[in-house]
């Protein structure tokens, strides 16, 4: 049976593609288990994924893994998904090394467990040699905890007579965030029927193409993926500008 890989330009590839995995407590639910068994079958789609995206060339990933909300969850829950990151991360370095993928994180790291902490950054310091792709988790991640983290920054250096009023900028912001370096994302894909970004990446998708699917995301394979892509590669980007002018530019 012919892949939908096979109608992709690899020429026309998002440089970036950020992703909200929702739907892995409903989709247990639905099979009569526990949510947490919606989420370790989550972890196969993030195994898959990755290693499509850079199959094909994508060269960052991101993938929405817990928000500063999920804490309110309960801790039982909270807890088993701790636990289940802490033992993805040990057994995941082999696939980040083996695919030449780099683990980087963003988000309130500090929150996190100390076991987990010491686990990502071991796996970030071996495999940040790695170039294929770069494979970012967000993890105790809210967008606007991030803009207000920015803001107090550029405060500071304000403060510090590090830099003048009229210095800052779009660009200053985007240097002060938690993605500083990294490309906005081009596309963004949330799986289950939800269709909102859920405090993600507020200020980085201002201009990205949204894909919402009703697929949870434990059924998220590879092929979905390249409908994804080709569903972007479809669509007309403007940024402001008429078609006109993109015709003629």
């Amino acid at each position: 049976m012919a892949s939908l890989k096979d109608q992709i330009d690899t020429t026309k590839l998002p440089k970036h593609i950020a992703v909200i995995m929702d739907g892995n407590g409903r989709w247990a639910g639905r099979l009569g288990k526990t949510r947490i068994f919606g989420h370790t079958n989550g972890v196969k789609s993030v195994r898959e994924i990755s290693e499509a995206c850079a199959e094909l060339g994508v060269e960052y990933l991101t993938l929405y893994a817990f928000s500063t909300e999920n804490w309110t969850r309960p801790q039982t829950e909270v807890s088993a998904l701790m636990s289940l990151l802490l033992k993805t991360i040990k057994v995941e370095l082999k696939t980040l090394l083996k695919n030449d993928i780099r683990l980087r994180v963003i988000g309130d790291v500090s929150s996190l467990p100390r076991s987990v902490v010491a686990e990502l950054n071991e796996a970030m310091e071996k495999t940040k040699g790695n170039k294929k792709m770069n494979t970012i988790l967000a993890l105790s991640y809210s967008g606007k905890s991030e803009i207000t983290h920015a803001v107090k920054e550029i405060a500071n250096k304000l403060q510090r007579g590090e830099i003048a009023a009229n210095d800052i900028n779009e660009s200053l912001i985007s240097d002060n965030l938690y993605t500083a370096g990294i490309p906005d994302p081009e596309l963004l894909i949330r799986t289950s029927g939800e269709k909102r970004v859920s405090n993600f990446m507020l200020w980085q998708l201002a201009y990205a193409e949204y894909y919402f699917t009703d697929v949870m995301w434990p059924d998220f394979n590879k092929e979905e993926l390249y409908k994804a892509i080709i569903d972007f590669q479809s669509r007309e980007r403007r940024f402001g500008k008429t078609s006109e002018q993109l015709v003629t530019k």
